[in-house]
């Protein structure tokens, strides 16, 4: 026994022992990150001596640590810019310039090489070397200024290790110079998230085929709907269902031939294209926004108003860097792209701009003819040779990738980052054609009025936007700019197989949509469809859903004496108009099961589930228990529907009207109209057998949707905060225990959805929130999610995190005394 013991005290130590050193090891690693993240905080004041400054350059930083930077001359200020972004966001700029270029792999390692893969491919690096050398000689000097900056700040924190991002010195490796091309390829990947149809057409394809019914394919993938409101057609009674937009016959037509000639991509090839892209994964993420201005009739205080939340993934640190420019002849404040020159949107003394997606087609999938001999088969059925172009993929712990392109006149074959397509398949798309380089962000950020802010639109190339605008003087226009190619035989949703559907040049600006001072005082848009019924020029067949364009002209229209404080509760709302109609619409579904079936189809949690849904209002909130079963039930129906018609492959549908087309499908169920005069309804082709009707089928859902969500046995218990929620990480801290908390938000209850105008998912959301008031410049607010800084000893890394969580913000000061005002800190950049 004694032996015994003495065993086990040594068994005791030793393990103790291994405890301790772990917990030595783990806080010497924790101390060594915190004193890295500490010792790299820039520098904020006194003076810093930059080579190439012409003058001293102020730098004074808000309450925010937001820089006002105020120059002698535009040189120097774009040279501060740079550094000054660089002091706070160089770990980022360089992810955003890798992820572009398809360079993570080096640093992050194999998991990366299809994502880098995928961007070899679409030649991102190449084209952006193109654009850059496309720019007029005043643009590329802007961006070799920045780059100057930027590249002055690496230099300073080489000389000085500690200076170095901590996780540079933690994945232990070293940024390269930046250049004025970095910046057009950080740009260009914005382009990619905001522009990208052909995965939908790829997808809709391997649909169709299964369906093999135009009809159902019809009803899984709508083109615009009776909610939508564009801003450049009359208005429209908001009581009432308005007309939907015809379909085009052509189209129908076209898709019907190609689809017969193709069997269409294989499911694993679409998950591997899915995977590479990094396509959002929660319902209704679809990136977009919301803007809107207001004529001064309808304003507190006589000025227009401008508001703009700008819908997209949420990272850490944030897509935005907030920053306010100064020079002679330049005066600008806003949101700029850590890597970018200038301002993307925000105001200067005139004018103030907003953004949203338009979503406009600017890409096609062609089926590429190939001899076997080096050649392609031209659109006039001449033999041309492929070109190619050679990639080497340099991966960590791993060794070394070579991707061969091979391109066409339309643009690269995608085949490499498929695993069993055999068709040549290529991406023609407008980034790719040679003719477009335009980047009018300075003719923007210096325009003093519409003329010469809508004179810098019209040579906006990509990606398509929906533009706002308000000034000092009162007005307020809308448009939608970016090149949108011309297809005098309609626009197609599938690969294209034939020489009937090539490009004829771009819609003319003045063609595209757009409105200046109208009668209403009111012009909004949040991504749904902005053409009008009868347009000359369809965008697209892929317009977004409907809903938060609008619930926005339902909170607006009508209403006078407006503040920015109405802007903000606008931009916070999270009612959702289709989610309270579906909840009455479930409800009936189990009233009527319960009354007609003759055995136990509907029990207690069902009915009790039926109660909290009719008596709903309709509000996202956290503390919702129908909003949990109504978003449940939703997510359950589709699986019902699809995978009887689909198999497994239901999960890859995927639509930007995604869910208008489930509240179609839902809300007239039962029966479907046919095309017999003898015969008017027929059964309803979406019903599956096994369910005696549509309430059935309804009823089952919602039974699915509390059993896969886990519900509660006491269904007012469920609250939607409880399980929705917004988590935001550190994409390498995250993977640290404890730092994983110091890094990120860890998760949080959150209420809206995807169809409020307060668009959300787990990492989705509006990525800031601007109000311009002319009546008052210095009181116009703006706030991003988390702070300006990258590094998470800063205490500016998420000090704006609880006003974007609670729906709050605060100004951003623009004159002289207003930023003299809340200067806290001031550095000097001296010659």
């Amino acid at each position: 026994m004694s032996n015994a013991r003495r065993w086990l005290r040594r068994l005791l130590w030793t393990l103790g022992g291994i405890v301790a050193l772990a917990l030595l090891i783990m806080g010497g690693g924790l101390f060594w990150l915190h004193h890295a993240m500490v010792t790299s905080l820039p520098m904020i004041d006194g003076s810093v001596q930059l080579v190439g400054l012409s003058a001293p350059v102020t730098v004074r930083r808000d309450g925010h640590g937001i820089p006002h930077i105020e120059a002698a001359s535009q040189d120097d200020l774009f040279l501060a810019q740079g550094y000054t972004t660089a002091q706070d966001r160089l770990w980022q700029m360089d992810m955003l310039r890798r992820n572009a270029a398809g360079d993570l792999a080096e640093i992050l390692g194999p998991t990366l090489l299809e994502h880098d893969r995928a961007q070899r491919v679409f030649q991102f690096r190449n084209v952006a070397q193109r654009v850059y050398n496309s720019l007029p000689e005043a643009d590329r000097h802007r961006y070799e200024q920045y780059a100057r900056g930027v590249n002055l700040f690496i230099q300073q924190a080489e000389q000085n290790q500690a200076r170095l991002p901590a996780e540079f010195r933690l994945l232990r490796y070293h940024p390269r110079p930046w250049s004025g091309v970095d910046s057009v390829l950080i740009g260009l990947n914005m382009v990619l998230s905001l522009d990208n149809h052909f995965e939908d057409k790829l997808t809709r394809e391997r649909i169709a085929n299964h369906l093999h019914d135009s009809k159902l394919e019809a009803e899984l993938y709508p083109t615009g709907s009776w909610r939508d409101q564009p801003p450049t057609a009359a208005v429209a009674d908001m009581t009432q269902p308005h007309p939907a937009p015809p379909q085009n016959d052509d189209e129908d037509n076209d898709q019907t031939q190609t689809r017969l000639n193709s069997p269409g991509i294989s499911s694993e090839d679409l998950r591997a294209l899915h995977a590479a892209l990094g396509a959002q994964a929660c319902s209704g993420c679809v990136p977009g926004s919301n803007n809107w201005v207001i004529a001064g009739k309808h304003t507190a205080s006589g000025r227009a108003m401008l508001a703009n939340d700008m819908h997209l993934g949420l990272s850490v640190p944030n897509i935005w860097y907030m920053a306010d420019l100064k020079a002679p002849g330049l005066h600008v404040a806003g949101v700029t792209l850590p890597g970018v020159p200038l301002v993307i949107a925000g105001h200067n003394d005139h004018v103030a701009w907003g953004f949203t997606a338009l979503y406009g087609d600017v890409q096609d999938i062609y089926v590429e003819k190939l001899d076997g001999k080096g050649n392609y088969a031209g659109p006039q059925g001449q033999w041309l040779p492929l070109a190619h172009a050679f990639e080497t993929i340099h991966v960590r712990f791993g060794k070394d990738v070579k991707v061969e392109v091979q391109l066409t006149a339309h643009g690269p074959l995608m085949n490499p980052i498929f695993h069993s397509e055999t068709r040549p398949i290529a991406l023609h798309w407008t980034l790719y054609d040679p003719a477009l380089a335009a980047i009018p962000l300075y003719e923007m950020n210096t325009a003093p009025d519409w003329q010469h802010f809508s004179n810098a639109l019209a040579a906006w190339c990509w990606p398509t936007q929906n533009v706002v605008y308000a000034d000092d003087a009162g007005h307020i226009a809308y448009h939608a700019v970016g090149k949108v190619p011309l297809r005098p035989n309609g626009l197609v949703g599938l690969p294209i197989q034939d020489a009937q559907h090539e490009w004829q040049g771009y819609i003319p600006f003045d063609e595209l949509p757009y409105s200046v001072d109208p009668p209403s005082g009111l012009l909004a848009t949040a991504n749904a469809r902005v053409t009008p019924n009868d347009t000359k020029f369809p965008l697209t067949l892929d317009w977004p859903d409907p809903y938060r364009a609008e619930r926005v002209y339902m909170d607006l229209r009508g209403r006078d004496k407006l503040t920015r404080e109405d802007m903000l509760a606008v931009q916070t709302d999270i009612y959702s108009e289709v989610d309270q109609e579906l909840a009455h619409r479930f409800a009936y579904a189990i009233d009527q099961t319960a009354q007609t079936s003759q055995t136990a189809g509907v029990d207690s949690r069902l009915k009790q589930a039926a109660d909290l849904l009719r008596s709903w209002d309709g509000r996202v909130s956290t503390d919702s228990a129908a909003a949990s079963i109504i978003f449940r039930a939703r997510q359950a129906f589709w699986p019902l529907i699809l995978e009887p018609k689909l198999g497994s492959d239901w999960e890859m549908y995927g639509w930007a009207e995604k869910d208008f087309a489930e509240e179609e499908i839902i809300m007239h169920g039962g029966v479907s109209t046919g095309s017999d005069p003898a015969n008017p309804a027929t059964p309803n082709e979406w019903l599956p057998s096994g369910y005696k009707n549509w309430d059935a089928l309804l009823t089952e859902a919602v039974r699915r949707g509390l059993e896969r969500g886990k519900a509660p046995a006491d269904l007012s218990k469920w609250n939607y905060g409880s399980w929705h929620v917004i988590d935001l990480e550190h994409p390498v801290y995250s993977l640290l225990p404890i730092v994983k908390g110091w890094a990120g938000t860890g998760e949080q209850p959150l209420n809206g959805d995807g169809n409020t105008i307060k668009q959300v998912g787990r990492a989705f959301g509006p990525s800031q929130r601007f109000t311009m008031d002319w009546s008052a410049p210095d009181a116009s607010t703006e706030n991003i999610v988390l702070g300006e800084s990258g590094n998470p000893a800063s205490n500016w890394f998420s000090d704006q995190w609880a006003a974007w969580y609670s729906g709050t913000t605060f100004p951003l000061p623009f004159s002289p005394p207003a930023v003299a005002a809340q200067t806290t800190h001031t550095l000097q950049l001296v010659p």
